[in-house]
Formats: structure tokens, C-alpha cells, sequence
């Protein structure tokens, strides 16, 4: 028993020391994405960098999770199931990560409407960065399923869906500088989006019925209440 705990323990370590350089990774390539796609007026890239900066608090939150976690442990405090917090923390991730997809969506539909001049060039830099920082990130957070909780796996699924936009963001603006095909752009923040919004909405069913389990009582162990206890 006290093995395992120990053994326990130990993957909570692993997850959070990944969790925390993840965020500090994502932050720096985070407000190089943001400050480049305003300047270049690429929607493609500015919705990979704010994507990245729902990613940055989503998985942040997962770290500070993780951090309670050991703290409380550590302490003999921790009085609640450690998966129900998880499952929380990854249905909430979930929202966040849908209503990101849904303004993603939004915005798209409004530049393929008033399309703006886009400098091909300096966005496909930066874009290709964003790709090689996402790439490590889920490098950094690759798990054994033994080991999976709803919180890695949420933020797991942030990162992944950051590939995706760095993938179609490149594919838009290569199209736009080399073929003139300037609502591509737009086109692939649809595409993405929606895509996005399946992978949350899976997360969000997943991890709904995570958290019903593990908050679950068994009817032969409830007790009489009392009335007058109220």
C-alpha cells in the first residue's frame, strides 16, 4: 500500500515538473505569435497565438492543480479524491477550450467577409516557430496511459490543438505568398476551429462522467439523516 502511494506520488512530481515548463515555454512563444500576427494582419497566426494564450491558463491551471495536489499530501490534507479534482480541472480545460474555438470561429468568418493584407513572410516565421515550440511541448508532456489522469490528458489535448493551428496557419499563409490564395487564411481558422470544438466537447463528456463516478454514493452506505440536523 505504502508503495504504492510512493509510486503515486512520484508521477504527480513527473506531471507537475511538465506541466511547469510547458506553461513557461508557451508563454514566451505566446506573446511573440500574438504581437507578430497583429503586425502582419495574419488571422491565421493570431489565432494560433491567442489559442496559445487560452493553452497558457489552461494548462497553468493544470500545474497549479498538481501543485495542490503534492502540497496537500504532503500535509496529511487532502480530503477530497485526487482524480475528481483532476476531472474537474479537465472538464473545466474542456470550456475554456470551446468557447477559444468558438471566437476562433467568429473571427474567421469575419475576416473571410473584410479581408486584411497579410505579410506572408514574417508570418510564416514566426508560424514555423510556434509549430517547433508546440512540437516540444508535447514531447514534454507525452505520458503512459498507466499514468494518465483527466488533467494530463486535458492538457495534453491544448497543446495537440495548438499543432493543429500551427499546421494550417502554415498551410494558409504558404498558399497566400506562393498561389494567391489569400481566403485560405481564413478558410483553414474554420476548418481548425471546429476541429478544435469536437476535441473539446470529447474532453468535456469524458471527463463529465469522470467526475460523476468519483462523486458517486453508494445507496447502502447512506446513513438516516436526522431532521433535526438541518
Amino acid at each position: 500500500m505504502c508503495s504504492n502511494h510512493n509510486n503515486s506520488t512520484h508521477h504527480l512530481h513527473i506531471k507537475e515538473r511538465k506541466t511547469r515548463i510547458v506553461v513557461l515555454i508557451s508563454i514566451a512563444a505566446m506573446l511573440l505569435e500574438i504581437t507578430f500576427g497583429y503586425i502582419t494582419n495574419s488571422m491565421a497566426l493570431l489565432s494560433d497565438g491567442w489559442h496559445m494564450s487560452s493553452h497558457v491558463i489552461a494548462i497553468g491551471a493544470g500545474w497549479l492543480t498538481y501543485k495542490y495536489v503534492i502540497n496537500k499530501q504532503a500535509t496529511n490534507h487532502l480530503k477530497s479524491n485526487p482524480d475528481k479534482i483532476f476531472s474537474l480541472t479537465g472538464y473545466t480545460n474542456g470550456l475554456v477550450l470551446l468557447v477559444i474555438a468558438a471566437v476562433m470561429l467568429v473571427e474567421s468568418f469575419q475576416r473571410l467577409r473584410s479581408p486584411l493584407n497579410v505579410s506572408y513572410r514574417e508570418a510564416i516565421l514566426v508560424s514555423i516557430f510556434g509549430l517547433v515550440v508546440n512540437l516540444i511541448s508535447a514531447k514534454v508532456l507525452h505520458h503512459k496511459e498507466a499514468h494518465s489522469d483527466n488533467n494530463i490528458k486535458a492538457t495534453y489535448l491544448h497543446v495537440m490543438a495548438d499543432v493543429l493551428t500551427s499546421v494550417f496557419a502554415l498551410v494558409a499563409l504558404f498558399a497566400g505568398l506562393y498561389y494567391r490564395i489569400y481566403w485560405l487564411d481564413s478558410i483553414m481558422g474554420v476548418v481548425g476551429s471546429v476541429i478544435i470544438m469536437t476535441w473539446s466537447w470529447g474532453l468535456i463528456k469524458n471527463s463529465w462522467k469522470d467526475l460523476v463516478k468519483s462523486i458517486a454514493i453508494d445507496p447502502k452506505k447512506l446513513k438516516r439523516v436526522n431532521p433535526t440536523q438541518f
